[in-house]
């Protein structure tokens, strides 16, 4: 009886077993001992099955009677659920400068809840210039201001973290948040202008455009 199997496989089957003898195990499961392989693999032939050798390193090596085809069909199965059912967390980043303006806040926080809506982690980075460094806390506290705007669909992953000109912040997806199509690239940096003072009334003059910066993505299985 010539039986044909797929290779694609690691096992050995049937009449790819050479050695002279194996510990058979028949197709419920039961011990049926050291059994020479000829033997055991008219054994299994006569069950109209297979004889695989499912631990080849054994000694001697260890030989299950099965159906090895339909074994394989369910392997392939449960791996294409699996595959199936694994998410891919894509991280967008959005750039902010601790002086922006209120409708770029707006806008980059229009970006941050659509990427959150749609799975996607973010990661937030507020960029210092000149003497900006020498006040983080602005920075720090523009971030937690962001995280508390989107808390709805959205959690603090990362706690705001300098890494030096920039802190960065990175926001996960709550577990209730719908998923959407896949987050896009798209250009989330822009012209950026100082947020009104609070203090006497006034607002300070708006800053220069922001310099286009790269965006990034990166992907996690």
């Amino acid at each position: 009886m010539d039986r044909v199997v797929p290779r694609k496989r690691e096992e050995r089957i049937n009449e790819e077993i050479r050695v002279p003898r194996v510990r058979l195990v028949d197709e419920n499961g039961g011990q049926v001992g050291i059994t020479p392989t000829p033997e055991a693999l008219e054994f299994a032939f006569k069950r109209g099955l297979d004889l695989v050798e499912v631990a080849a390193n054994a000694d001697p090596p260890v030989a299950r009677v099965m159906d090895y085809s339909k074994y394989r069909y369910e392997q392939e199965q449960r791996a294409k659920q699996a595959r199936k059912h694994q998410l891919q967390i894509q991280v967008k980043e959005i750039k902010l400068r601790p002086k922006i303006g209120v409708h770029d806040y707006e806008t980059k926080k229009g970006h941050v809840e659509r990427f959150l809506g749609q799975r996607a982690k973010v990661k937030v980075t507020i960029m210092f210039r000149g003497r900006e460094t020498l006040h983080p806390d602005r920075g720090r506290d523009l971030l937690m201001r962001l995280a508390g705007d989107v808390k709805e669909l959205g959690s603090i992953e990362q706690q705001p973290l300098l890494d030096g000109r920039n802190m960065v912040m990175v926001l996960a997806p709550n577990k209730n948040v719908g998923v959407k199509a896949d987050a896009k690239d798209e250009d989330v940096t822009g012209s950026e202008e100082a947020l009104p003072a609070e203090r006497d009334g006034e607002a300070p003059a708006p800053s220069r455009d922001e310099e286009p910066q790269p965006r990034e993505e990166v992907v996690e299985a």
